[in-house]
């Protein structure tokens, strides 16, 4: 057997640096329902440290999973944004970007710069 020469070594990368791939796909933005949609359609969220939440949107509610936990909020006016809100908690954003935290004296953020990463229902 001959061994390949440094041309024939270099002709092979460049060829195969020559296959077509296939273009990137974008990423693709999940649209959260209007507050008045009765189908229910849920959205998974991946926030700072990994954390992620669960919101299934209903007909001016949004249940919301995080940590072994379920709330369900009621939707409140926001402008430019959304916002729903039950005694102790709240999901609120703005776009594809949300956070959950505790209503009251604390306002404890539970998670923050959550972006929507698949359709759960």
């Amino acid at each position: 057997m001959r061994p390949l020469s440094i041309g024939g070594v270099a002709f092979a990368v460049l060829t195969a640096a020559c296959v077509q791939q296939s273009p990137m796909t974008a990423l693709t933005s999940i649209a959260r329902p209007a507050p008045d949609d009765p189908t229910p359609q849920g959205i998974a969220y991946l926030c700072d440290g990994r954390k992620e939440v669960s919101v299934v949107y209903a007909k001016n509610r949004a249940s919301v999973t995080f940590a072994d936990k379920t709330w369900r909020m009621e939707y409140q006016p926001a402008d430019g944004g959304f916002r729903y809100s039950d005694a102790g908690n709240e999901w609120a954003g703005r776009d594809d970007l949300a956070t959950l935290r505790e209503n009251g004296g604390s306002n404890r953020l539970l998670a923050f710069n959550c972006r929507p990463i698949r359709r759960t229902t």
